[in-house]
């Protein structure tokens, strides 16, 4: 031990040993380390987990003295072995001592699955994959908790070890092509059967599910060290997990380790969407479910479907500063980053090349493209460091909107593709907000780039209320030249909130309000604007009263679900934190709803509010230019890096190239805001006439296993049946839903066919590209490694 110490003196010494006259329950653990002794009460909750009680302790220190420079603490424990596990020490002892200390490390968590090392004689590394099987159970939805999940495997230690070996046979890269899952999968089944609690037979079959439907693992590599990987990452086939709520992506990583747990979420093998850092811990998957499939139906108007991720940094500092949360954010990001690419195939030229140390289940898989989203709108250049320092294919066309790529916020692209839909809304009702002054309510602040932008983008602008995380705004009766101003400043001020509004610029009876007041008075003025007939509520039954106003736009620049129908239960929404917010569709008075932020409303809620006369199409339709900017942005860098290799092009120039294509970027994807809606528009117009139609696509869409009515909150035939009586159709959320669906059933026929190859429809590749990319590099626009995709959503 004292040897040991020399070398390493910043490491304690540990050993197990049998005295001879001890039973076999019992074992003494000795521990030699510098400086104090370690103390019990850290490390009895840690042998506890290990299935080892601790009975007595022994304790002497050394001076210091040569061969050691300072004192030495040394502890002998008495421990007693839980029922059912043994221990020969000589055999499993150097297996407990690493799996202690990588716990004690926190390398690995300290809880009720360390029993398996002793009960199912697993390392501490197997083990740490059936912990991420339970983590990533309980963010598909199971109602067994954690400990629950930890009892049940450890009752019964001989299939868990089966289940490990499954996982093993299925996925480590050593096993030869002789596959014996089969045998061993038949062997678990018979042992299933035998389980008497129907409990503990669902949460092990719900273990033997997912471990058949993990794909690929980075579980067997190394890091330049040597050391193996304390972060999982599980290449998953969502279709293979029975329990899965709907809808299941076509590719699914989990990701999960000390430092970070999180998912990404594909609807195809060419998907793009953005990553966001999440503070929702014990559902995320939920809320990056929900943002994924309204990404697939916003990707109809783009070359990908629809892909979404979210992590949560497990790790960060209580209580610490601005600077030290978003360092450690980064920090867990960049695990988040690496594990995705673990298990991701690479490509050199044409050839695919699979990552090392990762038995492959599934085919080739080199797609994936990320982007930028909540939390993470300065991440693009890290994830694009680790993409090129790792020698991934993409290289800086990894991360969309990076500092060689296109600033959403600076370009106001996302507020200004929904302004376009805003536009039609009130064009229709015979209003230009362009300059006729109209009454917004809103959801969020200036420092936020969605509201902000926005509500920079017409001069008639006269914003009444908003509120966002830590403030109300009231403004009964705005100047709109002054209050365009105030809020200008206010854009451009860093992480500015509403309590640095100039309270000057306010009109009479205006006022700031903190949400974190027991309650507020409201003035004369403010009570005439919200109908209210008291003058003193709470900040909640404020908020309440800002989304019922009557107000000409509703401008959602925010996160949260505020709104849902009322025969929705709150939980419908998924979003728990406002729950107490939340008001139903029929009780909007908003003339006009535009969706800058995702899943403001549930689709239900749309319906309910778009059948009460107000106008709104879906959230997908409306903040889709971000994505379709990224999109473009990503193609370009593809061609532009193909180009670049060659040596026919320097990264300067290319980037100083992008910058001069910005405002053209901007028009072809502003472009399809105002078709998209026009297409709503027309279609609008006719559904009450084209019903019997709509509902055969419908009809049409559901025989072929791609649309779900239920999951997608369409009418079912009884509705519909209703609606044609009334002479009604369709609602403008509803249209949304069936034209997206409509083009990704058309977009998957064509990409299946050879009309990709047809010589007539090259020049649909062409149009997708700014012109003075088409005039300078028209060749390598023909060999785009994406050329197939992009000229099937064109013609789409």
């Amino acid at each position: 031990a004292l040897e040991h110490l020399a070398a390493r003196p910043d490491q304690p010494h540990l050993r197990l040993h049998r005295p001879a006259a001890a039973s076999r329950q019992m074992i003494h653990l000795r521990i030699a380390r510098h400086g104090t002794a370690l103390p019990i009460a850290e490390l009895v909750p840690l042998l506890e987990n290990f299935g080892l009680r601790m009975l007595a302790e022994r304790a002497w220190m050394l001076a210091a003295g040569a061969p050691y420079a300072a004192p030495v603490a040394l502890q002998d424990f008495a421990l007693e072995l839980r029922p059912g596990a043994t221990l020969d020490v000589a055999r499993d002892g150097e297996r407990l001592l690493s799996a202690v200390q990588l716990v004690r490390d926190g390398v690995l968590e300290n809880d009720g699955f360390n029993r398996l090392v002793l009960l199912a004689g697993l390392g501490a590394y197997d083990v740490n994959v059936l912990r991420a099987c339970c983590r990533y159970l309980l963010q598909a939805g199971s109602t067994f908790s954690q400990a629950y999940m930890e009892r049940t495997l450890a009752a019964h230690p001989g299939l868990v070890a089966d289940l490990h070996a499954l996982f093993d046979e299925r996925l480590s890269p050593a096993k030869g092509r002789v596959d014996g899952s089969k045998k061993l999968q038949e062997r678990i089944q018979r042992k299933l059967d035998d389980i008497a609690s129907a409990d503990e037979d669902r949460i092990l079959r719900a273990f033997l599910s997912l471990i058949l439907a993990i794909e690929r693992t980075n579980h067997y590599q190394r890091d330049s060290r040597g050391e193996r990987r304390a972060t999982l990452a599980f290449k998953l086939d969502p279709h293979a997990i029975p329990a899965l709520p709907l809808p299941r992506p076509k590719h699914e990583i989990y990701v999960f380790g000390p430092q970070v747990e999180g998912v990404h979420l594909r609807m195809g093998d060419v998907a793009r969407g953005g990553l966001r850092w999440s503070d929702r811990r014990e559902d995320f998957r939920t809320e990056v479910l929900g943002l994924m499939k309204a990404q697939n139906v916003k990707n109809t108007l783009i070359v990908p479907e629809g892909a979404k991720g979210g992590f949560v940094p497990r790790r960060l500092p209580a209580g610490g500063n601005r600077e030290a949360i978003q360092a450690e954010g980064v920090a867990a990001y960049r695990t988040y980053i690496n594990a995705l690419l673990d298990v991701t195939d690479n490509l050199a030229g044409s050839r695919v090349v699979p990552p090392a140390g990762v038995r492959r289940r599934d085919g080739d898989d080199p797609y994936l493209v990320v982007a930028a989203d909540k939390g993470t709108a300065t991440f693009s250049d890290t994830a694009n460091g680790i993409s090129v320092s790792r020698g991934f294919w993409l290289g800086d066309a990894f991360a969309s909107g990076g500092s060689a790529g296109y600033d959403h916020k600076k370009m106001g692209i996302t507020a200004r593709g929904a302004w376009e839909c805003v536009k039609r809304h009130f064009r229709e009702l015979g209003i230009d907000i362009q300059s006729q002054a109209f009454t917004v309510a809103g959801i969020g602040d200036m420092s936020g780039d969605v509201f902000g932008n926005g509500m920079l983008l017409s001069p008639q602008i006269r914003l009444v209320a908003a509120f966002n995380h830590a403030h109300v705004f009231i403004d009964p009766a705005p100047d709109p030249a002054s209050s365009h101003a105030e809020r200008a400043r206010l854009f451009a001020l860093p992480r500015s909130g509403w309590n640095d509004y100039n309270t000057k610029f306010l009109s009479r009876g205006g006022a700031i309000y903190e949400r974190s007041a027991k309650s507020v008075r409201l003035s004369p003025e403010a009570r005439t604007l919200l109908d209210l007939d008291t003058d003193t509520l709470t900040p909640i039954e404020l908020i309440r009263a800002i989304l019922r106003m009557r107000v000409d736009l509703l401008w959602n620049g925010g996160i949260g679900t505020y709104v849902k129908a009322s025969l929705e239960p709150q939980s419908a929404a998924g979003d728990r934190g406002n729950d107490a917010l939340r008001i139903d569709g029929r009780d909007l008075r908003a003339r006009v709803v535009g969706e800058g932020g995702n899943l403001g409303f549930t689709q239900r809620g749309r319906v309910e509010y778009a059948l009460a006369g107000g106008r709104i199409n879906t959230d997908f339709i409306d903040n889709s230019a971000g994505v379709n900017t990224s999109d473009v942005e990503v193609n370009l860098k593809i061609l532009t890096n193909g180009i670049e290799a060659r040596g026919r092009l320097r990264r300067s120039d290319r980037d100083r190239m992008f910058a001069k294509l910005t405002d053209e970027v901007a028009e072809l994807v502003l472009r399809n805001n105002y078709l998209q809606s026009q297409a709503l528009s027309t279609l609008e117009l006719q559904s009450a006439e084209r019903l019997p139609e709509l509902r055969g696509v419908i009809r049409e869409l559901e025989r072929a296993g791609e649309l779900d009515r239920a999951v997608e909150s369409l009418p079912d035939e009884e509705t519909l049946n209703a609606r044609r009586k009334q002479g009604l159709g369709l609602t403008r959320p509803e249209l949304a839903v069936v034209l997206a669906y409509a083009k990704i059933s058309l977009n998957r026929q064509l990409l299946d066919s050879d009309l990709p190859e047809d010589r007539h429809f090259a020049a649909e590749l062409e149009r997708y590209f700014p012109m003075a990319v088409r005039r300078r590099f028209p060749r390598d626009i023909a060999r785009h490694k994406l050329r197939r995709e992009i000229i099937t959503t064109a013609v789409t």
